[in-house]
C-alpha cells in the first residue's frame, strides 16, 4: 500500500490520487497528515506538499487540489521528454511537474467550465481545448505520466510487485436511428418520397420502395453483420438506441413498434445496451427519465449506460441528470471531428462536479475516435494509419480504446465504403486471431 503524506487531505487530492495509483496503476494507497504515522511506514510512501520533511521521496505540490471552486489557472505548456506537461514544480521534487495537479485539472474538464466559444449545438470544440493548441491531443499524457511516475516507484521500492493491466477495446455502436426506410409509418414514408420527388431524387424512391416491398435489404440495417462481428471477439460492444419522442432533431423508429422492440432485445443476447439520450433530453430531466424507464421497460433491466445526442454536454448539468438517475455510465466525451483524449486519458474516470468539490458515483468512459473524424482522410491508407496511431498510443499505456461507429457506418453507402475494413483493424488490435475479414 502507498503511504501519501501531505499537509491537508482534500476531495480533489483523493480523486486524483486513487485515479492515478489505483485505476491506472493498481496500487491501493492512503492518507495521513501526521509525520509520525509517515515515518512508521514500511512499504511504498512518498509526500505530496510545499517542501520535504527530509530526503523521503518527495513531489512538490501545486496549490490547485488545495483549492475550491474555479480560478484563472496559469498552464503553460512544456516538453517533457516524450510528452508535454504543465504545472512545474522545481529541482527538489522527483518529477519535474505536479502531474496530480495537472492531471485533476484534465481529468475535471476544467477548462470546460472556463468562457470559451461553442459550435452551432453549443458543444466544447478540440479547438478550444488546452491538448490541440499545444500538440498533446493524441497523447494519453494522463496515463503517460502516471507511468512515469510508476517508474520512479520501481527505483525507490524496487522489492514491490507493482501489478501490470492489459490493453482492452470497447466499440460502441451508436443507433440514432436503425432502418433508414422501414418501420417509418405512412407519414413519414409518404413525407419522404415527396421530399425525394421535389429534389429529383428518384433513385432514393426507387430504393425505398424496394426495401418496403422486400426486394432489397434496408441500408441501415446493419445489425447481423455488426452481431457477427461481436461472436468473434471477447470484448463486448455497446450498442445506444435512441427511442425519444420524434423530433426536429431526432428522426428515430416508433419505440412502440413490436420489430424494433425485438431488434433490441436480439442485439441484446450478445451485446450490452445503452440509451441514447434524444436531443431534448439534454437539459430536460423529466424527459431524460422517462427514456430511461422506456429503455428498462425493454432489456428488463436496470439501465447502466448513456450517450447523449450529438455528443453533446453540458457541464456539469448533464453529468448531474445522469447521476440523479443511477445511471453509471457514460459514453458522451469526445470530439466528434478531431482524433485523440478530450480527457487526456483513456482509462475510465469518475465525474467530478467542480461545484460542489465531490466525486461522483458517475464513471466517465471518454471515447478516442468517431467514424466521421475519418472523413477528412481521403485514402484508406491514410485512414488506417491514423486510426493504428492512436490504437499505437493506447496500447503503449494498456489502456482502454474506446471507438464510435453508427450502424449505417456498415452499410453499403460510397461514404462509409472503407469503415468495415476500418473496424477490422480496431478488432484485430486485440490479436484475436479468429476475426474474419
Amino acid at each position: 500500500m502507498l503511504l501519501v503524506y501531505t499537509h491537508k487531505i482534500t476531495p480533489r487530492l483523493r480523486y486524483v490520487f486513487k485515479q492515478i495509483c489505483t485505476r491506472i496503476l493498481g496500487i491501493p494507497l492512503t492518507f495521513t497528515t501526521t509525520v509520525e504515522d509517515f515515518i512508521a511506514h514500511n512499504s511504498l510512501k512518498m509526500s505530496y506538499t510545499r517542501q520535504p520533511l527530509g530526503k523521503e521521496f518527495f513531489i512538490r505540490s501545486n496549490e490547485l487540489l488545495f483549492e475550491q471552486g474555479l480560478s484563472d489557472v496559469e498552464t503553460k505548456v512544456t516538453g517533457w521528454e516524450e510528452t508535454k506537461c504543465f504545472f512545474p514544480n522545481g529541482e527538489q521534487s522527483a518529477l519535474p511537474f505536479d502531474i496530480f495537479a495537472a492531471s485533476f485539472y484534465l481529468l475535471s474538464r476544467y477548462e470546460e467550465y472556463m468562457p470559451h466559444v461553442k459550435d452551432d449545438y453549443g458543444r466544447f470544440t478540440a479547438e478550444e481545448s488546452l491538448a490541440f493548441n499545444n500538440g498533446f491531443l493524441r497523447q494519453p499524457v494522463v496515463d503517460i505520466w502516471a507511468l512515469k511516475f510508476k517508474k520512479i516507484l520501481e527505483s525507490q521500492f524496487p522489492e514491490f510487485p507493482f501489478p501490470k493491466r492489459h490493453y482492452k477495446i470497447t466499440p460502441v455502436i451508436d443507433v440514432p436511428t436503425a432502418y433508414s426506410y422501414k418501420l417509418k409509418g405512412i407519414m413519414r414514408t409518404i413525407g419522404g418520397t415527396f421530399s425525394d420527388l421535389f429534389r429529383f431524387r428518384l433513385k432514393n424512391i426507387y430504393k425505398r420502395y424496394s426495401v418496403l416491398f422486400g426486394l432489397q435489404h434496408d441500408p441501415f440495417d446493419t445489425f447481423k453483420y455488426i452481431i457477427n462481428k461481436q461472436k468473434q471477439v471477447k470484448d463486448k460492444f455497446i450498442f445506444f438506441f435512441l427511442i425519444g419522442d420524434f423530433s426536429t432533431y431526432d428522426k428515430n423508429i416508433n419505440a412502440q413498434k413490436s420489430k424494433f422492440v425485438s431488434l433490441i432485445k436480439e442485439v441484446g443476447d450478445y451485446s450490452k445496451i445503452g440509451l441514447k439520450a434524444s436531443y431534448f433530453a439534454l437539459n430536460n430531466l423529466s424527459i431524460l427519465k422517462t427514456e430511461k424507464l422506456r429503455m428498462e421497460s425493454i432489456i428488463n433491466q436496470d439501465l447502466r449506460a448513456s450517450r447523449q445526442s450529438f455528443s453533446k454536454l453540458n457541464l456539469p448539468e448533464s453529468y448531474r441528470n445522469l447521476v440523479e438517475l443511477e445511471i453509471s455510465n457514460d459514453y458522451t466525451m469526445g470530439y466528434i471531428n478531431y482524433i485523440g483524449f478530450r480527457a487526456g486519458t483513456c482509462t475510465p474516470f469518475f465525474f467530478y462536479d467542480l461545484d460542489y468539490e465531490i466525486q461522483t458515483p458517475l464513471r466517465i468512459n471518454t471515447y478516442h475516435v468517431l467514424d466521421n473524424a475519418l472523413l477528412k482522410y481521403q485514402s484508406l491508407l491514410d485512414k488506417r494509419m491514423h486510426l493504428n496511431q492512436i490504437i499505437k498510443a493506447i496500447k503503449s499505456v494498456d489502456g482502454e480504446f474506446v471507438s464510435v461507429f453508427h450502424n449505417y457506418t456498415f452499410g453499403a453507402s460510397e461514404t462509409w465504403k472503407d469503415y468495415k475494413e476500418l473496424f477490422n483493424v480496431i478488432l484485430d488490435s486485440k490479436g484475436q486471431s479468429n476475426i474474419k475479414k
